[in-house]
């Protein structure tokens, strides 16, 4: 029987050379799309733990070996004379931007780029308008750590003028240009007087959606090969032309 199917079995050069070359990459991407779906339940779990647990002051940040979500209480002044604007933010379907300040906190003198919140910017012909605090205020906030990097079309060019709009954040290059030591991710923001709106989402895609992703690549998976042996079972071998049968011709 298997013999027999063996023989039947003529797939040809060219599927064989498609299915090859297709097979491992679907599969792979559904086994990194269930991977990536791992990732973010990781990143909801740890923000769930570390948003039950008290803030930690400013001195304590640097020696923090895995600083994501952890809530971080400051006390200090914004520095308004170099305001980065973030722009193509989103809310509701309407077109904003994030503002983010230098921050130093009084009690470690370390500087740090607080994310303010999202204000919506309708009309691109004024600037945005913002206030900023000026005398000494304590915050509460929590370290954001991007979960990738940062994909840009193309980089932001430097020198530009304050407030500085901006398609993606460096705090590293920040501080390099003023000249400060400051902490090396951004910080966001909770409730509280120096916040605009805010409402941050963890994760932009659940864990759901990537698991959704990964059973359309390995149903893909399966089909070409199922598909591959449905054609390699029924593709007859083709008898060549004039294979000792005369031709009829009408008289």
């Amino acid at each position: 029987m298997q013999a027999s199917i063996a023989r039947r079995f003529r797939p040809g050069l060219l599927p064989t050379l498609v299915v090859l070359a297709l097979l491992p990459v679907l599969v792979s991407l559904g086994f990194w799309q269930l991977g990536r779906a791992e990732e973010k339940r990781q990143l909801l779990a740890l923000d769930a733990q570390h948003r039950l647990a008290d803030p930690v002051p400013g001195t304590q940040l640097e020696g923090l070996q895995n600083p994501a979500f952890r809530r971080v209480v400051l006390q200090g002044k914004f520095d308004a004379d170099h305001s980065l604007i973030l722009d193509n933010r989103q809310r509701d379907g309407h077109v904003g931007i994030e503002l983010l300040q230098p921050f130093r906190d009084l009690e470690s003198g370390q500087w740090l780029l607080v994310n303010r919140g999202w204000l919506p910017w309708q009309d691109r012909r004024t600037p945005p308008h913002f206030d900023t605090p000026t005398q000494a205020i304590r915050l509460v906030a929590w370290v954001y750590v991007p979960p990738g990097a940062t994909y840009q079309l193309s980089a932001d060019p430097p020198g530009q003028p304050w407030p500085r709009l901006v398609t993606a954040l460096d705090p590293g290059a920040l501080w390099t240009e003023l000249g400060r030591q400051g902490y090396g991710h951004e910080v966001r923001l909770e409730p509280g007087p120096a916040a605009y709106r805010l409402g941050w989402q963890v994760v932009s895609m659940g864990p759901e959606k990537h698991v959704g992703y990964a059973v359309q690549w390995f149903a893909m998976s399966l089909t070409l090969l199922g598909l591959y042996l449905y054609l390699g079972l029924h593709n007859k071998k083709e008898k060549p032309h004039g294979s000792g049968h005369q031709s009829t011709r009408p008289v």
